[in-house]
């Protein structure tokens, strides 16, 4: 049995507590490597994406639950479908010209993050017929003070979720 003096670790989270007194722990440091947080945005062409948007979601989740270790049942996708004059895309692109943004806490590994591209490329080619050439990518991490989750900064909140991956 602890102590109330005693110190230690909380896993799999890794924050140094110790008990407060009979019943209540108290957090001495917060480690922050566990959390879970990404916002995905999509744009396309109204007429092409609306009727794919349910089944590139579930792509788009699949990649990052096995790229990024996400748990499945956390997704926050938000599509813009646009009016084709009000999308413009480069030369040698179609119709079926795609944007996917994520935005992550910082801390994935490089090498998480070529995965989660790589199979965004492949999944999406193989699922929705849309070519890698139609599809850009754009990962955009951002420091987990720059965030505010569920009425507090995020770097304050401990959600359980690994991000070191």
């Amino acid at each position: 049995m602890l102590q109330p003096s005693t110190e230690f670790r909380v896993l799999p989270v890794g924050d140094t507590c110790r008990w407060a007194d009979d019943t209540h722990i108290a957090t001495l440091s917060v480690e922050n490597t566990f959390t879970m947080a990404a916002q995905t945005k999509i744009y396309g062409v109204r007429a092409h994406l609306d009727p794919i948007k349910a089944q590139l979601s579930d792509v788009i989740h699949s990649c990052v639950v096995e790229a990024l270790e996400f748990p499945a049942d956390k997704r926050a996708h938000r599509f813009f479908p646009l009016d084709a004059s009000d999308f413009f895309y480069p030369a040698g692109r179609t119709e079926h010209y795609t944007i996917i943004e994520i935005s992550i806490f910082k801390g994935r590994s490089t090498q998480a993050k070529k995965r989660l591209i790589r199979l965004l490329y492949e999944r999406i080619q193989a699922k929705l017929g849309i070519s890698p050439q139609d599809v850009e990518v754009t990962i955009a991490e951002t420091p987990r003070h720059n965030w505010g989750l569920r009425g507090s900064p995020a770097d304050e909140v401990e959600l359980g979720y690994k991000i070191d991956v």
